[in-house]
């Protein structure tokens, strides 16, 4: 029987741990007593040979032991990850009404599941993966969240990089792993109707992290033209015409995304609104600097900066982006400008608007990060950022 995985860190690394940072990286791995497995349980001893913490082990990622626990040993089985998944399912307990049944139930490592989300999308549950440390235990935590909230399917999606190994070495491939589940599930957001794709969609389908944010946009929306830029499937479009918009536009590179929209708002009949579709570059529209004004632009583009080296270049995207938003604006307009780039900071989000807005007298209608629940306890976590500014 092979020893107990074992592993010492660096000076710095041991004492992020301490202070509760969920990563060990492979260069801060010191002392290694051998070669781990994927899902091996490691534990990581301090200087003075005392127990620190212990974690899950991926010897192809990055993030080498993504930490559990730390502290005072413990015994992680089955009882334990039970405690663990109640304590994520109960931090949700009240935060949501009968009119929205899609939201997240467990945001990896802010919820003691690191490299592991699960959304549920009404009666289907979608369990993403980022690290091929859980895959030894998918059946356990499996058989946890059926026996916990008894679904009428669940669909396993794989990040990208650990599908090869997936299959490879545990015979698993995406797909239903429980139950049955169609390609194609209807939930409600606020009381109005969307569809996910919760096979082939991006991440587990669906962003709804966005959900308060459209909330925000749909009460302020009344008599308004939209302007949705980057618009997906018309998430925020149909939230602003559920808010008595007079008009919005969907403005999107994909025709299949923009085909998503015409479902969305189909699956809504009551809403009472104009909508227009135009299939292009949000930024090259945008940054032509002609063209109709609106009263509402939402610019809620993908990740500009997907590492840290692309950090500087996409704060100054970020500012010519907002700026050229803003010339579509009538006055008194407001512009709702958001930024999923985990590389750029709060901080740096926020500048970026306040120089593009710098000719202009505006005030701040809200500014948010993350989610309820989707809620973070890490800075590499924050990805998240939305401001709306009225134009005066």
């Amino acid at each position: 029987m092979s020893s107990r995985l074992s592993l010492r860190l660096s000076p710095a690394a041991e004492k992020a741990v301490k202070q509760g940072h969920p990563w060990v990286y492979s260069a801060s791995v010191r002392d290694l007593n051998r070669e781990g497995e994927a899902g091996e349980l490691a534990v990581i001893y301090n200087r003075d040979d005392k127990f620190l913490a212990l974690g899950l082990y991926d010897p192809a990622s990055p993030i080498r032991v993504r930490i559990l626990h730390c502290g005072k040993p413990v015994t992680v089985d089955t009882a334990w990850w039970r405690e663990r998944l109640h304590a994520s399912l109960m931090r949700r307990d009240g935060l949501f009404g009968p009119e929205t049944s899609g939201y997240r139930l467990i945001n990896g490592e802010s919820d003691g599941f690191p490299g592991l989300v699960l959304d549920r999308y009404a009666g289907v549950l979608v369990m993403k993966l980022y690290t091929a440390a859980w895959l030894p235990l998918l059946e356990e935590i499996k058989a946890l969240i059926v026996e916990a909230l008894a679904p009428a399917g669940l669909v396993l999606r794989l990040s990208r990089n650990m599908m090869e190994s997936a299959g490879r070495d545990f015979g698993l491939a995406e797909g239903i792993i429980y139950g049955e589940a169609p390609d194609v599930v209807v939930f409600e957001e606020n009381g109005l109707r969307f569809e996910v794709g919760v096979r082939h969609g991006q991440k587990t389908g669906f962003f709804l992290d966005q959900r308060e944010n459209r909330q925000r946009v749909r009460q302020i929306s009344a008599g308004a033209e939209v302007l949705n830029a980057f618009s997906f499937t018309g998430a925020f479009s149909v939230s602003a015409a559920a808010g008595g918009a007079r008009k919005v536009t969907d403005l999107d590179i994909s025709a299949h995304a923009l085909a998503g929209g015409d479902r969305n708002f189909a699956l809504n009949p009551s809403l009472r609104c104009q909508r227009e579709k135009i299939q292009a570059d949000a930024f090259e529209l945008l940054a032509a600097g002609r063209g109709p004004e609106f009263d509402i632009v939402i610019v809620d583009p993908p990740s500009l900066a997907k590492r840290e080296s692309e950090r500087a270049g996409a704060v100054t995207a970020y500012t010519k982006l907002f700026e050229s938003a803003l010339r579509r604006l009538r006055r008194g307009g407001v512009l709702v400008a958001a930024s999923c780039s985990a590389h750029v900071s709060m901080e740096e989000f926020l500048a970026a608007v306040a120089l593009a807005a710098s000719p202009l007298r505006t005030e701040t209608l809200w500014t948010t990060g993350h989610a309820p629940d989707h809620a973070v306890t890490f800075r590499e976590a924050q990805y998240l950022k939305c401001t709306a500014l009225r134009t005066r």
